[in-house]
């Protein structure tokens, strides 16, 4: 097995188009060699915990409202050709989302983080939800097979708080500035959504390496 570590934030557009990328790819070659295991980067680190509205965040970010439109039209188009919905007016607030990060560590212990993963992105760009609220999270771990009284009082705690935001500054010490960053093969660093084609690709090349 080859290991792929991503590093992404699920409420970064481009990390939900980048892996709906890699899963085309993933799925056209269902004996593939990854491993994938996710890892924390907070777009937002410095977010209140309460997380912001979307609108006030939007106008801090891009400086206008014709500038987020414009923002918007391209992750749209973008959005189409990863075959992926994205509802943006149902969204209403920008969540702080160590806690999610959190719960994408528990399930990866639990051999669950793809589902929740995948489940986080859904939730946020497709139903618009505060995927930084508590029973939103216990919920989404419900539905992927995870204990829900335990995720719950493990939410209420500040387990692994500390040790997610270790791992975020980390990465960043170590070089990633922006998400989605691919690391393949512990050697080889992909930045940005990639396509299709070139998953595919790496995927020929590592199997033609030497055992």
């Amino acid at each position: 097995m080859v290991r792929l570590d991503i590093f992404s934030d699920p409420i970064c557009p481009w990390c939900y188009i980048g892996k709906a990328f890699l899963d085309r790819a993933l799925e056209s070659r269902p004996d593939h060699p990854f491993a994938v295991e996710w890892h924390p980067f907070q777009l937002n680190p410095e977010m209140p915990r309460e997380g912001m509205d979307r609108r006030e965040y939007l106008e801090r970010i891009f400086g206008s409202k014709t500038k987020a439109v414009e923002a918007h039209v391209q992750l749209a188009k973008m959005a189409g050709e990863a075959g992926v919905e994205m509802d943006f007016a149902r969204i209403e607030r920008v969540p702080n989302t160590l806690d999610a990060h959190r719960l994408i560590h528990w399930a990866g212990l639990e051999g669950r983080q793809g589902a929740v993963v995948a489940a986080l992105f859904r939730g946020y760009f497709r139903e618009g939800l505060d995927i930084g609220d508590a029973q939103v999270l216990t919920e989404i771990a419900a539905q992927a097979g995870m204990d829900r009284a335990l995720t719950a009082r493990l939410l209420a705690t500040d387990n692994d708080r500390d040790d997610l935001a270790a791992r975020d500054a980390d990465a960043r010490s170590k070089g990633v500035t922006a998400v989605p960053t691919f690391l393949v093969d512990r050697q080889y660093v992909l930045s940005g959504a990639q396509s299709v084609s070139l998953w595919q690709q790496v995927d020929r090349r590592d199997r033609r390496r030497p055992p």
